[in-house]
């Protein structure tokens, strides 16, 4: 890849000649519009248009993914033909401008008219534009330094319920799970800074069980506060989780937006946990939208630390082989030379069950294990539900079923036999 273009891939549907509206989607997304105009000259073409890398068309479909006035009115019908375009993009016209980057590669094209679908598949970075953006502080190694923990599933949990305790509530349920053995403990993405459990009262109480637990057991627990807010309200809420001694937020990122997690990272030290609640919203449909890889790499320029995966076999829509490749790619380097990898987060419907399936799609250690039910519901307590996906993972490493693993591990037997039939 030549260092001063970035390429995007898309998939595309449209009844028209698919070379044809590749040159529109680099004109209108570079230096042209649909007919050449006033200082449009070649010399400025050559300098900046975008330009078009390769076409692979694939099997057309009798009907459109998605109406089109457009090309209702120039009556236009199918075959509604279907095809993969690379796009090659010149970094001059973009700089390290993040939300300018992700305008470029994924703003107008989506109502183009000539298109009756289109995906951004994937991004590829060349290093030296990687380099101009932010990295993870804190990252795989530091996630695990901060915790102490150097190997093994990091386990956590989800506060539940997500909204309606008070903020002494939440700290004592936290002191429960401390003792009950997690790594890692999340605030639920709707539960922020809420009258009932404001953060200015949530984040020192919480923090007084956290810092009593680590002096009395020597583990440090990470908390994921949600800091969900506006931009300078999250820097307030940074600054009063490091005060009492926290080492990671949470933020929402659809919703709070590029810009505003660039500013966090620059802002504080602390591990920032990428929720993306909103997803499915940009991803559900296979011809509209952004695929998981083009998505984790606006947000890992944007210096996110871990970034939601979802779960295998969980209770969202995603099948399993999404997951496996979201996991991938955020352990995967988003340009050579640069240890920019992230902790996937796995939740959602995960318990000891899902363990051998998740350790065999993505083979190492290297992720967050969240478990909501799993833990909490688990017949014997949190104590056990812990107890069970620690059993599940240590089986799963020794290639052993868990059947046969539950034999001699009575929480993982009781959640086996609980969670089965649930």
């Amino acid at each position: 890849m030549r260092d001063d273009r970035l390429l995007a891939r898309y998939l595309v549907e449209t009844p028209l000649d698919p070379a044809a509206v590749a040159e529109v989607m680099a004109g209108e997304q570079s230096s042209g519009t649909f007919v050449r105009v006033e200082g449009e000259t070649d010399a400025l073409r050559e300098r900046s248009r975008a330009t078009v890398e390769s076409i692979v068309e694939l099997e057309s479909a009798p009907v459109p993914a998605l109406p089109n006035a457009w090309l209702e009115r120039k009556s236009k019908r199918g075959p509604w033909r279907r095809a993969r375009i690379d796009i090659s993009f010149p970094i001059a016209n973009i700089g390290a401008n993040l939300p300018t980057l992700a305008a470029t590669v994924a703003g107008n094209l989506y109502d183009l008219g000539e298109v009756t679908g289109l995906r951004l598949e994937a991004l590829q970075l060349p290093a030296p534009y990687r380099r101009r953006f932010e990295l993870p502080r804190v990252g795989l190694a530091g996630t695990r330094r901060a915790i102490g923990v150097e190997k093994g599933a990091l386990v956590g949990t989800i506060i539940k319920p997500n909204v309606g305790l008070s903020a002494q509530e939440t700290a004592a349920l936290v002191g429960r799970l401390c003792a009950a053995g997690v790594d890692f403990i999340k605030d639920d993405e709707v539960s922020a800074d809420p009258a009932h459990a404001p953060l200015a009262q949530r984040v020192p109480a919480v923090m007084a069980v956290v810092r009593a637990h680590r002096e009395r057991t020597g583990r440090q627990v990470m908390v994921a506060f949600n800091i969900t807010d506006e931009t300078d309200a999250m820097r307030r809420h940074a600054d009063l989780v490091e005060r009492e001694g926290g080492n990671c937020v949470m933020a929402s990122l659809n919703w709070c937006g590029l810009s505003a997690i660039q500013t966090l990272r620059r802002h504080t030290p602390l591990a920032v946990h990428g929720h993306r609640n909103g997803y499915g919203a940009l991803s559900r449909h296979p011809l509209l939208g952004i695929s998981f890889q083009a998505y984790q790499t606006l947000w890992r320029l944007a210096g996110v630390d871990h970034m939601h995966v979802h779960g295998l076999q969980g209770k969202f829509a995603q099948p399993d082989e999404e997951v496996v490749d979201s996991a991938r790619d955020c352990l995967a380097p988003l340009a050579d030379g640069i240890d920019d990898r992230v902790m996937p987060a796995f939740s959602s419907g995960q318990w000891a069950g899902t363990v051998p399936a998740t350790w065999g799609a993505v083979g190492c250690d290297d992720l967050l294990f969240m478990s909501g039910g799993g833990i909490l519901a688990h017949p014997d307590g949190a104590a056990a539900g812990v107890a069970s996906i620690r059993q599940a993972w240590a089986a799963a490493r020794d290639g052993v079923p868990l059947a046969e693993r539950a034999r001699e591990a009575p929480e993982l037997a009781r959640a086996l036999a609980f969670f089965a039939s649930a």
